[in-house]
């Protein structure tokens, strides 16, 4: 039988080619890969609530039966609402799911079902808001009850049951052919355990000390292999010489003279650390980490007349064409006044015809531009530079290693500034970014009014609604409401948001000035109406969440964020950042019923606090770090270990080990076995280093 990472996923008995292309979606393309693909969390099976013990405001899971179902709609608010009665001989809970009329279809009465949610009074009965739901087959239950039991997740088409028999199989069959892929000295310093047991342990634990030491057999390994990475990287580019730019003594006062406003001293502090990166000839690589709002533009802005000063070039990189678009505006606004002589700043994206492309390329390749701003249209073939010297990536975490390497790669090692509003918990950044230094802008611009935050259930809404048309019109500022956009119903979300905008018009806002912006509208038709509400010839937006990033209204102070619980938590973080960007102060407003407790958990944190470190903790916490960093992030899809945040010491144990080993053997020629397994998991840290 062959290695798990050699047999295609589509081979194992039970998945065949249809199922396989469902696994793609989960990142599953081996055996292997399935064998690494870890529980959300647990649940514990072994004693489970009887119905007649649930208790109020507790978060439990239960087994019983459907004793009662049926469909309905709202008359005043059209939603569907499905319940159902659930219980044993001895008691009852009434469950309720709203707008999922399927599950009509999907529960029948008499079937066997497993729950899990928070249970609540609601007129003098017990009752569960959307619980999560298993269906119990008849003598197929060895898996799901009497145990604790891995909730795993899931794509469209795929269930709970049948991912865990089919773990349960590959486990049995192919968990003995896992490579122990530590060093063994390393193995028996840390007192770890083999590798087979560990997979074993983390999806179908004995108990939870052996479901604790298989996690941290797996959380070693996974940080063990990545620092490797990082430092090798980082070793590998600081051998490579880069260029060493004259900087004025009296550059920073100068730049200072740009802006209309002080500069706070977190970004006086960076600016001069990137003073003295850039006039060094090893090339600067560092991270710039701070809150929405906190002013990093004008810091990445210092980097870029630095360079220009010096006779080169600078490009900006951001993930959208809308940040693209207001970077350069932005640029261009404080260029206005340059202290610099002319500086040319040129904007590269997909709406440049055929013929001005070209006339642009050509221009940048003879360095008749100076700044460079555009988003991965950048890192295309026929983008050369004259005099590449300084690179600027906003938004890092939806870029991945290569394509900063490809930017790089277009002048002689640049110096690399990649930015970041998403903060890394302070614990973490050293041990996730050590290719990386990290600089910091923890204090926002001075003057700035305070944000509040408040969550409201759905049949709030019109009340919430009312008040917002009271706010706009009285004290003359603007609002958004925003709607989610989830890939697998984008058309659905997308017609919630223009039916809304529709029904506004003739309701809540009539007589105020309402404008519609989605992602399928034409590119031209956004650009006018954010334009319009810019100028505030609109006063409310109704928009999905095109407005993530880069839109900076100053007078929009009031937002509503709809299906509120249907957003990661940094993602709400960074909406309620385009409002609360004046003096005035600033209300947010979550309209959600969160049926889960790490949604709850995420509204929770929102309302708590304003502090952008504090919630990417809590961020952490919820969900791990693989979709915490983005798929993109340099390898980090492929951390699966299950609260990084509480695993400081194994993670330092880790980096520690790494940094030996690296110092010890840079080239990794006694530790062939680390070197294949890193080409396997993080081929991006390989390509073109010395040796590979």
């Amino acid at each position: 039988m062959g290695s798990p990472h050699d047999i295609p996923i589509q081979f194992l008995k039970g998945v065949g080619p249809a199922r396989a292309k469902l696994f793609e979606k989960l990142g599953v393309r081996t055996v292997e890969d399935l064998l690494y693909l870890f529980p959300l969390r647990y649940e514990d099976r072994r004693h489970m609530t009887p119905v007649a013990s649930l208790k109020p405001g507790e978060w439990q899971t239960v087994e019983g039966e459907v004793l009662a179902k049926g469909g309905r709609r709202v008359f005043f608010n059209k939603k569907h609402v499905f319940e159902m009665e659930f219980g044993d001989a001895q008691a009852r809970v009434h469950c309720v799911w709203f707008n999922q009329p399927y599950l009509d279809k999907y529960f029948h009465v008499g079937d066997k079902v497993v729950l899990h949610g928070r249970v609540e009074l609601f007129k003098d009965r017990l009752q569960i808001v959307a619980p999560e739901y298993e269906l119990m087959a008849a003598g197929d239950t060895r898996l799901s009850v009497g145990r604790i039991v891995p909730v795993y997740p899931l794509t469209k088409g795929m269930g709970q049951r049948y991912l865990r028999k089919l773990i349960f199989f590959a486990l049995e069959h192919h968990a003995a052919g896992l490579d122990d892929v530590i060093p063994s000295d390393v193995r028996q310093r840390q007192h770890l355990g083999p590798i087979a047991r560990s997979i074993v342990q983390i999806h179908f634990p004995d108990d939870e000390q052996a479901q604790d030491e298989g996690s941290r057999r797996i959380s070693f390994e996974e940080f063990f292999f990545f620092q490797v990475c990082v430092m090798l990287r980082r070793m590998h580019l600081a051998r490579k010489p880069g260029f060493a730019h004259t900087i004025p003594a009296d550059m920073r006062k100068r730049f200072s003279g740009l802006f209309p406003f002080a500069l706070t001293q977190a970004q006086e502090k960076v600016i001069a650390t990137i003073t003295s990166d850039m006039s060094n000839k090893r090339p600067m690589l560092r991270l710039l980490q701070g809150d929405v709002g906190c002013g990093k533009t004008a810091v990445a802005l210092f980097g870029c007349m630095a360079a220009v000063v010096s006779g080169k070039q600078a490009a900006v990189m951001a993930p959208t064409e809308i940040l693209a678009e207001q970077h350069f505006r932005t640029i261009l606004k404080y260029l206005a006044r340059s202290p610099f002589g002319q500086v040319r700043v040129a904007l590269l994206n997909s709406a440049l015809k055929k013929k001005d492309r070209a006339a642009l390329y050509t221009a940048i390749a003879a360095g008749e531009v100076d700044v460079v701003v555009g988003t991965h249209a950048l890192i295309e073939e026929g983008v050369r530079f004259k005099a590449l010297s300084y690179v600027v990536i906003d938004e890092q975490h939806k870029f991945g290693v290569k394509q900063r390497a490809i930017l790089s790669s277009k002048g002689k090692n640049p110096d690399v500034l990649v930015m970041t509003a998403t903060p890394i918990p302070r614990t973490l950044s050293l041990t996730l970014y050590g290719d990386l230094d990290v600089s910091t802008i923890d204090e926002k611009p001075k003057g700035r009014g305070k944000v509040k935050t408040y969550h409201f259930t759905g049949d709030q809404a019109e009340g919430v609604y009312r008040r917002v048309a009271e706010w706009v019109a009285e004290r003359k500022t603007q609002a958004y409401i925003v709607y989610p956009i989830i890939e697998e119903s984008e058309k659905l979300d997308i017609k919630a948001a223009v039916d809304m905008y529709a029904h506004f018009l003739e309701h809540e806002f009539k007589g105020l000035r309402v404008g519609l912006v989605h992602g399928r509208m034409p590119r031209e038709d956004a650009r006018r109406v954010m334009d319009s509400f810019q100028r505030h010839e609109i006063d409310i937006l109704v928009t999905t969440t095109v407005l993530e990033v880069g839109i900076d209204v100053p007078n929009a102070n009031v937002m509503v964020i709809e299906h509120a619980e249907r957003f990661g938590l940094a993602q709400l973080h960074q909406l309620r950042g385009r409002i609360g960007r004046s003096e005035k102060n600033a209300v947010c407003i979550l309209l959600g019923d969160p049926g889960t407790e790490d949604g709850k958990k995420r509204i929770e944190a929102l309302v708590r606090t304003n502090d952008g470190f504090e919630i990417a903790q809590q961020d952490l916490e919820i969900r791990g770090p693989g979709q915490y960093f983005g798929r993109h992030q340099h390898g980090l899809d492929e951390l699966k270990i299950i609260n990084p945040a509480g695993q400081r010491q194994v993670l330092e144990a880790a980096r520690a080990e790494a940094q030996a080993l690296v110092k010890a053997d840079p080239l990794l020629k006694a530790h062939p076995l680390v070197r294949d397994t890193i080409r396997q998991r993080y081929p991006a840290y390989l390509e073109g280093l010395s040796g590979g």
